[in-house]
């Protein structure tokens, strides 16, 4: 994610604070005997093995001035998608289980037909407030002893966890193997800050498409994954009947997989990727005693606390917009599947399994293409808050084309059925572009940070909220659409108005974003 590197929070944003031959120095009136003083001084800081702040600013400047321009350099294609390899695995190990988690529940806990949805929610919800707790300090940990050991360590603790719930014979069992993979939450944080700091004001775009494609590609490869290999002796009696372990744990197989994969991130992380914290050099502070210390110059800054990185310029505002952004994305995901479901007259679409399949798979095609084909473009031609503005301007026509759809279906005339099945597919397609605004404020966050020493935190602020709405907002949004559909408000409509009407404020709150320079 891009980083903001504006000088006055770099540790060299000012080169003059302890050099006697700043701009400012009067050089042609100095004293001769200061020059000898401040000759012998120096002579006698370099003997001792410190290196004087000013000189290294003034190295600094002449190294940058041989460097290439911040801007033209190239993305470093591929660390990013050694990223986006690793940042598959959080939602794999996430959604690999949805397939079977009901029959699980139900098999462990011997528990009733109506009780299991409770359960499963409860464990998924545990999961996503885990994480939501943890993620602050993983963010602080990211800052501080650097972005590739806290990689490294949560992947190897999100595979060992995951790997584990596959043998869970008890509903406890369960949800203390998925509170573990919540704890080992800083792959997330992690990655979306290296994706950043490897980029530029010019590849942000592109780099950001990838990882979000990355995300969705988890998303998409996790169930599969999970409900084609679990109960595998069931499944495939031919190869896999008669093995005792596997009529013992029907979960662990594929549990093992996803895990195996994890741990192959985690290895090739921590053999190939880059770290990308810049280790700040040593600077010599002489004590009162007379003995020179060394320091970072991020020991002489004030480190930002969790609030008052809230209260910097623009952070606060940005970060409501992200939560309001994700509440609408977490509210639709959680209602268009049962909404999918629902009868026609009811006010759903009365879709069969199969058509649902093709649909979310539509989904999932309309929004890569706009994510690696469009979203680059478009950043680079309005900017990220122009295209915030435009995706907040389409949220609301978007949730109200369900209402159409359910129009034309009730309707009931032939026309109206062809018309309905021409234009399904076209308006969720052109609808999946708001998908756009999930990247564009990612960006933004990237761009108000105030420096990039805490962008590890702003990353786990950000998503510390996100965790904490992906394990409220299910469950509330369907229970608000059974609710309303069993009163039929509005003919079964009441969901899409409200969502409409909330999406009309997400437009009102994205005039305030503030306006930021692209980071360098």
């Amino acid at each position: 994610m891009p980083v903001d590197t504006r000088q006055t929070d770099t540790p060299h944003s000012c080169p003059n604070e302890a050099a006697p031959t700043g701009p400012n120095s009067a050089i042609g009136l100095v004293d001769e005997d200061e020059v000898v003083d401040e000759t012998t001084a120096l002579l006698r800081t370099k003997t001792s093995g410190a290196i004087n702040g000013s000189l290294l600013d003034s190295q600094n400047d002449a190294s940058q001035g041989d460097e290439p321009h911040a801007e033209d350099r190239p993305l470093p294609k591929t660390q990013v998608l050694l990223l986006c390899f690793a940042r598959v695995i959080e939602p794999l190990a996430f959604f690999s289980i949805f397939p079977y988690v009901n029959q699980m529940v139900q098999e462990n806990g011997s528990i009733k037909d109506t009780d299991v949805g409770f359960y499963s929610g409860l464990i998924e919800s545990l999961f996503s407030l885990t994480q939501a707790i943890v993620m602050i300090y993983w963010g602080r940990a990211a800052d501080r002893i650097g972005r590739k050991p806290v990689l490294v360590y949560s992947l190897f603790g999100v595979t060992l966890a995951t790997g584990l719930f596959g043998f869970a014979k008890t509903i406890p069992q369960m949800i203390l193997f998925r509170c573990i993979a919540g704890v080992f939450a800083g792959t997330i944080v992690t990655i979306r800050t290296m994706v950043a700091e490897h980029s530029t004001s010019k590849t942000q775009a592109r780099a950001f498409s990838w990882f979000a494609f990355s995300g969705n590609l988890g998303i998409f490869l996790g169930p599969l994954m999970g409900g084609a290999l679990a109960e595998p002796a069931t499944q495939y009696p031919g190869v896999f009947g008669g093995v005792k372990f596997l009529e013992k744990y029907p979960y662990a197989l594929s549990s093992l997989v996803v895990a195996l994969v994890g741990g192959l991130a985690a290895i090739i992380s921590a053999v190939f990727i880059e770290e990308t914290l810049k280790k700040e050099p040593l600077i010599a502070n002489e004590a009162e005693d007379g003995e020179v210390r060394q320091q970072t110059p991020s020991n002489r800054r004030h480190t930002l606390t969790t609030r008052e990185l809230i209260k910097s310029p623009g952070v606060g505002m940005v970060l409501y917009v992200y939560g309001h952004i994700m509440t609408l994305a977490f509210a639709y995901t959680a209602i268009v599947p049962v909404f999918w479901f629902t009868r026609i007259d009811l006010g759903g679409w009365g879709f069969t399994p199969l058509q649902i399949s093709l649909m979310m798979g539509l989904n999932g095609a309309a929004q890569a293409c706009w994510l690696l084909l469009v979203f680059p473009p478009l950043q680079h031609r309005i900017g990220t808050k122009g295209v915030i503005r435009l995706c907040a301007l389409v949220y609301p026509f978007f949730f109200l084309t369900c209402v159409v759809g359910n129009l034309l279906l009730r309707a009931g005339t032939e026309a109206s059925t062809k018309a309905f099945w021409v234009l399904a597919p076209i308006m969720l397609a052109i609808g999946c572009g708001v998908s756009m605004s999930f990247t564009a404020i990612q960006l933004s966050l990237n761009d108000v940070s105030p420096s990039p020493q805490v962008l590890g935190l702003l990353n786990a602020m950000a998503l510390t909220g996100v965790s904490t709405l992906r394990a409220f907002c299910p469950a509330l949004f369907s229970s608000l659409f059974a609710v309303q559909l069993n009163l039929q408000w509005v003919h079964g409509y009441a969901i899409w108005i409200f969502l409409a009407v909330l999406a009309s404020g997400l437009s009102v709150a994205a005039k305030y974003l503030p306006e930021l320079p692209e980071r360098r």
